[in-house]
């Protein structure tokens, strides 16, 4: 019994410290303890980004289902912004990781500065050009003219605003690879928590505020994170963790810059390509209706509420061994990846069980629409059987982006996504006349063989003597 509880009081103070936040030691003393106060305040993060997602569908399900649909097209164009962000902000985490495991905590400050420019450049790039031709991208998807009607100002608005994704993805990366998790897990929890508050306000108009309806999702989303902007930025100028922007940190330094680019290719490259097979998807979907793709994104929300945890788990294998790799201990390195295969996959099993019993229940929840709820049921069903591999593929996959070896991962991408799933889909979906479960099997199947082949080539070894 004493025992017992000693183990209760040791790991109340483990999720204590790590919710406190500041830099984990990563470097020495117990891995599990080290995977745990990075994971935890990770997890959290993408829980209220995960979060996020599913209260919006829930109050844009109210509207009907050309809202959904919008915002589902609208989403699946997004994940091509949120592919560039991410991998950027993959690229910074591991030079910044591998700059404090050297001990070179100016130029983990310097990597990170040049990363904000980049950020910037790039979500201008998009921004103008998706504030111009909106209704064409929806047209180009699929859309009806009645859901383009419905949904054109939350397109307008999603597209325009990315800079605002872009940049607290980018100043999140510089936080994670510095190993404080905890900081990047409260910007999201403060930038969605206002969105959370917003949302019914601006889209049914209470109180105050007008009725937007889908736009009002959009402009409580981008009022949110441009909120969370501001707090990211505060804590690089005045917060007392180890990375500190200072004025002659500012200076553009091209030669960063660029072996920045080179970093981040690899792991952009990988998300664009996941991101436009998700397009396809998307696409295929569309092709059976709107009742068909309503129920399709309303699965994949959910089932973003523990996908995105997951990958936060995965997130702590890429900073132990970027930090690691920089210390020279490539060893404790690949310990560290094993150990967080293993966490990812107990919990990545748990979920799947849920969502083998109560699939139609959670759908539900947000409608009671029976063509929606078959939809998204089969769809939640179908993809939750391949949790167990997606727990470990992450994981792989992370630690190859950790190390700075984004080309591996990117190659498995496109080998996986292109070449495999987006055919797979058509013909399962359309030659074979399967319909949206098709497309189901499809993701079901290549997912898996993902994470079999990240396995392979993990074990090879390589990935340790990368150099940046």
């Amino acid at each position: 019994m004493f025992s017992f509880k000693k183990n209760i009081s040791s790991s109340w103070k483990i999720f204590q410290q790590a919710i406190k936040g500041g830099e984990a030691n990563i470097l020495e003393g117990s891995i599990d303890r080290a995977i745990i106060l990075l994971a935890i305040p990770m997890m959290l993060e993408m829980v209220m980004e995960s979060l996020f997602a599913v209260v919006d569908i829930f109050f844009v399900s109210k509207i009907g289902v050309n809202a959904i649909a919008v915002v589902g097209l609208t989403e699946s164009m997004l994940t091509i912004i949120y592919s560039l962000g991410f991998g950027l902000a993959m690229g910074v985490t591991a030079m910044v990781a591998r700059r404090v495991g050297e001990k070179d905590i100016n130029g983990a400050a310097v990597a990170g500065v040049q990363a904000i420019y980049l950020a910037v450049f790039v979500s201008i790039l998009i921004g103008i050009p998706g504030l111009l031709f909106s209704e064409d991208l929806l047209h180009l998807m699929g859309a009806t003219e009645t859901v383009i009607q419905k949904g054109i100002g939350f397109t307008k608005i999603m597209l325009a605003g990315n800079i605002v994704i872009m940049v607290i993805f980018l100043i999140n990366g510089i936080f994670r690879g510095a190993g404080d998790a905890a900081l990047a897990m409260r910007t999201l929890w403060l930038s969605n928590g206002i969105n959370i508050i917003l949302d019914p306000m601006l889209i049914f108009g209470i109180g105050p505020f007008p009725e937007l309806g889908v736009v009002g999702a959009a402009v409580a989303t981008t009022t949110g994170r441009s909120i969370g902007v501001c707090y990211q930025l505060y804590h690089l100028f005045k917060g007392k963790g180890i990375i500190k922007i200072h004025s002659k940190n500012w200076q553009f330094r091209s030669d960063i810059i660029i072996r920045l680019i080179k970093v981040s290719a690899g792991g952009t490259a990988q998300f664009v390509i996941s991101s436009a097979s998700w397009i396809f998807l998307m696409r295929i979907v569309s092709h059976f209706g709107s009742t068909a793709l309503a129920g399709y994104t309303l699965a994949i929300r959910v089932m973003i509420f523990t996908l995105l945890p997951a990958w936060g788990i995965s997130g702590a294998a890429a900073t132990m061994v970027g930090q690691n790799l920089g210390a020279n201990q490539p060893e404790r390195a690949e310990k560290s990846v094993w150990r967080t295969g293993i966490f990812n996959m107990i919990y990545m099993g748990s979920v799947m069980i849920i969502y083998l019993i109560f699939a139609e229940s959670l759908i539900r929840f947000f409608t009671n629409e029976e063509e929606v709820v078959v939809y998204a049921t089969k769809c939640l069903v179908t993809l939750s059987l391949g949790y167990i591999f997606y727990a470990f593929g992450m994981v792989m996959i992370q630690s190859f982006n950790g190390s700075g070896d984004t080309r591996t991962p990117t190659i498995i991408n496109f080998f996986v996504f292109w070449t495999l799933q987006i055919p797979l889909a058509y013909i399962l979906s359309i030659s074979f006349s399967l319909g949206p479960s098709g497309a189901f099997y499809a993701i079901l199947i290549t997912e898996s063989i993902l994470t079999v082949t990240s396995f392979l080539i993990f074990r090879r070894g390589k990935w340790k003597l990368v150099k940046i």
